[in-house]
C-alpha cells in the first residue's frame, strides 16, 4: 500500500492560518506541536506533519476501507529532515518528504519496496484538477485504461474494466499534482 499527499506552499500560506487558536491543538500531539514550535521554521514542520498524516491516511484506508477525521490518531516523528514514522494504533508507516520552496511532497509505504512509478508536475490552472493528475498518470501507466474510486474514495486502475493488482496514490493541491503507483 501507499499514499502520497501535496501541499502547494504558496497556497498554504494565503489560505490557512496555523496559528489561529486551537488549530494546532485540533490537528496534532503534543510532542508534535512540541516539536512544531521549536522547529527552525514553524510553518513548514506544520506542513510536513500534515502531510505525513495525509499519505498515512490514504494508506490505511486502503486497507481497512473506512473514511473519518481523527489527525491526531496518525501520530509523526522524524527520523531525519525528510524520513519518518508514523503511528496509527498498531500500524507502522514509513515516509519520504520531498521540501522545497514551491511545495512537501510526501510518500508514505508500509514497507520498503519499489515503486513502479511517480510523478510531480504542474498544473494548468485552466482545467480540472482530477482529471490533469488522472491523465497524467494514465499516460504513465499505458497499460492501465481508466481510474475508478470505490465508496471509500479509494483509487484503483483498470484495464479494460479490470482492477489491476496495484496499489495508487493521487493528490493534487493548488498548482501541483503528484501520483505514484506500486
Amino acid at each position: 500500500m501507499i499514499g502520497n499527499d501535496l501541499i502547494d506552499l504558496q497556497l498554504a500560506k494565503s489560505q490557512s492560518n496555523w496559528q489561529r487558536k486551537g488549530f494546532l491543538e485540533k490537528q496534532f500531539t503534543d510532542i508534535e506541536i512540541a516539536e512544531i514550535l521549536s522547529s527552525e521554521n514553524p510553518f513548514l514542520q506544520v506542513w510536513l506533519f500534515w502531510s505525513m498524516k495525509e499519505a498515512a491516511y490514504k494508506c490505511y484506508t486502503q486497507v481497512f476501507q473506512q473514511r473519518f477525521f481523527a489527525p491526531k490518531k496518525f501520530v509523526c516523528s522524524m527520523i531525519s529532515k525528510t524520513l519518518g514514522i508514523i503511528k496509527m494504533e498498531e500500524q507502522t508507516y514509513f515516509s519520504t518528504t520531498t521540501i522545497t520552496e514551491n511545495y512537501i511532497h510526501t510518500v508514505v509505504y508500509k514497507k520498503n519496496t519499489e515503486i513502479l512509478t511517480s510523478k510531480l508536475f504542474l498544473m494548468d490552472e485552466k482545467s480540472s484538477q482530477s482529471s490533469q493528475v488522472s491523465n497524467q498518470l494514465l499516460s504513465s501507466v499505458p497499460f492501465a485504461t481508466a481510474i475508478q474510486k470505490n465508496e471509500f474514495g479509494v483509487p484503483f486502475l483498470y484495464k479494460n474494466k479490470k482492477k489491476l493488482a496495484l496499489s495508487i496514490s493521487i493528490s493534487h493541491h493548488g498548482k501541483f499534482g503528484a501520483f505514484v503507483v506500486l
